[in-house]
């Protein structure tokens, strides 16, 4: 490989800058290929300038199908525009793709939409329930650094080359179970924290006593054990019998009113 260097620190900032635009000509063919190849394509020019032949090649190869995280994706490319830039043959630059893209895209699911987003939401919720404005500032200024970090990962990739190929194929595993583990206990304590199901009849039992449902059955005996089978019931659904997110939503709705009108939540 060769070690002259064409690109300077503001074309990787672009590079990172223009995979925000990852997933803005997606298709079903090849998922995000062409989005791609439009961030990668201003640093492929100048690397290869007017050799037309070896740029046709280079956007031939990020034509290809890939479908990874669009946060971590800064990655790959910067990792990808240093081969490019030192000269590696076409094969080992496709295979490289190849080879991260998946892995990557399981650390940044894991990372991303499983852990930090659903548990900033939850916390900006709270926050907005309470009537703070405090919510969304701290949500949209949670993504707008994640967004920031795009320019990070891509100079990353670009400063480590191939160093971190066996890094991210060795450890990606790893990353992602850890990630998912710790997503999956924050979510499973915000069930209870935000589905919140109240039983309001009350039961008149020898004696004339009478019995509140909610308070002194229900939570004495399984505290929120409502909230929990919902979302079971809702998952199982979703998983086994492959219902709609949106029928999901519309049915829950319809329930909740159809119980409050007859005075059963």
């Amino acid at each position: 490989m060769s070690e002259s260097k064409k690109l300077t620190s503001k074309d990787i900032t672009m590079l990172g800058i223009r995979s925000s635009f990852l997933q803005a000509s997606f298709n079903y063919e090849r998922m995000q290929s062409c989005g791609f190849t439009w961030a990668m394509l201003p640093a492929l020019k100048k690397i290869y300038g007017d050799d037309k032949e070896k740029l046709s090649a280079a956007m031939v190869d990020n034509l290809g199908f890939i479908n990874t995280h669009p946060n971590l994706v800064g990655f790959l490319m910067g990792l990808m525009i240093s081969l490019e830039e030192g000269g590696a043959n076409r094969e080992t630059v496709n295979g490289l793709k190849l080879a991260l893209f998946g892995p990557i895209a399981g650390i940044g699911d894991a990372i991303f939409w499983f852990t930090i987003l659903p548990i900033v939401a939850g916390i900006s919720c709270s926050f907005a329930t309470q009537g703070s404005v405090l919510g969304p500032i701290v949500f949209f200024l949670t993504y707008f650094i994640i967004w920031i970090l795009r320019i990070v990962w891509t100079k990353l990739g670009y400063r480590l080359g191939t160093k971190s190929i066996d890094m991210i194929t060795s450890n990606s595993d790893i990353l992602a179970n850890a990630a998912t583990i710790l997503g999956i206990t924050v979510i499973g304590a915000l069930i209870a924290s935000y589905v919140s199901i109240t039983l309001l009849p009350v039961i008149t039992v020898d004696g004339g006593i009478e019995v509140a449902v909610q308070e002194q059955f229900f939570d004495n005996i399984f505290p929120n054990i409502l909230p929990m089978a919902v979302t079971l019931l809702c998952f199982w659904l979703l998983k086994k019998k492959q219902i709609s997110p949106v029928v999901l939503i519309v049915g829950i709705i319809v329930i909740s009113i159809g119980c409050s009108w007859i005075g059963l939540m």
